[in-house]
């Protein structure tokens, strides 16, 4: 088991900087989860770990020993991939054993690892099938445990669950980070699913154009966002962002210039800055009664999703979303008081994104 360390990383295809410099360090056993957009560079990130990518500068550190340069074969990793990679000819049993076979392992020690590694992904009944016979859950499985059994310092994982359904990418998704505190090994997982990151990871490095936006706890992400960006990616639905000024003695929506409901210590920060965006996440409004102070709005959509529904209103001429309790039974055209729950608002720089502390 190994820590990584990425120091000063620059990453050029030509011309083009795909990271422009980066440092991370990732502790032994912990599970850490690259999340961003399309093109934010977390598979490059990844591939370069694994030595599928050359490093342009800087320095990269698989436990003590630096690994610049050094094939992939010979850092002991190994790599989970989308497309499972598995040989369509074999049992499961040798797609999971071929990598030790080669190495000249003791056919009793394969045979220990491979049904160790089956145990824990409960694949032991489909041992003797081809992959064709198996389900893409199954498949993934077999993928994972023909990493299990090297033993390798580390796992690295990209996006294996993007080919699952929906309900399977729910259950292989917890069956990973269950084998995590089960081996005790560090795991690095890429993903663009957000809520894979926050379900998974013991911290979430937010990438965007190659560069770390923010690394920390996925409840310090969600609650304590670095920057717009991090507030805008990490949640769903989305958070909703306004402009909002400062005239006077309160803080009004920049658009219309009807009153932004801000507690006190933001209000300190608004007088400060006299602009901002202001943040909120759906499930922070609260449905307000007629006397109570808030914003008024109108309900343009329903969205029913059982445990709770979401309704899309204007406000301060943008859109915006809320999510609020399925007993309100709310209709288009509804005319509904919301308020923000105390604590719950976020304010950033207009220009940089940052958040305003």
């Amino acid at each position: 088991m190994a820590s990584i360390s990425i120091r000063n990383l620059v990453k050029r295809y030509g011309n083009l900087t795909v990271i422009p410099d980066l440092d991370l360090e990732i502790a032994d056993h912990e599970f850490v989860v690259f999340v961003g957009p399309s093109g934010c560079g977390k598979s490059t990130l990844l591939r370069i770990i694994a030595g599928l990518e050359p490093i342009t500068s800087g320095e990269l550190f698989i436990g003590d020993r630096r690994v610049n340069g050094i094939p992939a074969a010979q850092r002991d990793i190994a790599m989970v991939f989308q497309d499972y990679a598995l040989y369509p000819h074999m049992r499961v049993y040798d797609n999971m054993s071929f990598a030790l076979e080669l190495r000249g392992v003791p056919k009793a020690e394969i045979d220990k690892r491979v049904k160790r590694a089956a145990a824990l992904l409960h694949i032991e009944p489909y041992l003797d099938r081809k992959p064709k016979e198996l389900s893409g859950g199954q498949r993934q499985r077999v993928a994972m445990g023909r990493a299990i059994v090297r033993n390798p310092k580390a796992f690295l994982f990209d996006e294996p669950l993007s080919n699952l359904d929906a309900k399977l990418r729910g259950q292989v998704r917890a069956e990973i980070k269950a084998l995590s505190q089960e081996l005790k090994t560090t795991m690095v997982f890429v993903t663009h699913d957000q809520i894979e990151a926050m379900t998974m990871a013991d911290r979430i490095v937010v990438l965007q154009n190659g560069m770390v936006q923010q690394y920390d706890t996925p409840e310090t992400v969600y609650e304590r966002p670095s920057n717009q960006f991090v507030a805008g990616f990490i949640g769903s639905p989305a958070m909703n962002f306004f402009p909002v000024e400062w005239r006077g003695e309160q803080a009004v929506f920049a658009q219309d210039g009807s009153a932004a409901l801000i507690d006190a210590e933001n209000a300190v920060l608004m007088r400060r800055a006299g602009k901002a965006v202001l943040g909120i996440r759906p499930e922070h409004f609260v449905v307000a009664d007629g006397a109570t102070n808030g914003t008024t709005v109108t309900v343009k959509l329903v969205e029913p999703l059982g445990s709770d529904t979401l309704i899309h209103f204007d406000l301060a001429g943008a859109s915006a979303i809320a999510r609020v309790e399925p007993s309100l039974r709310p209709k288009v055209g509804d005319r509904i008081t919301l308020r923000s729950q105390p604590g719950r608002i976020h304010l950033f720089e207009p220009e940089s994104g940052k958040v305003l502390r």
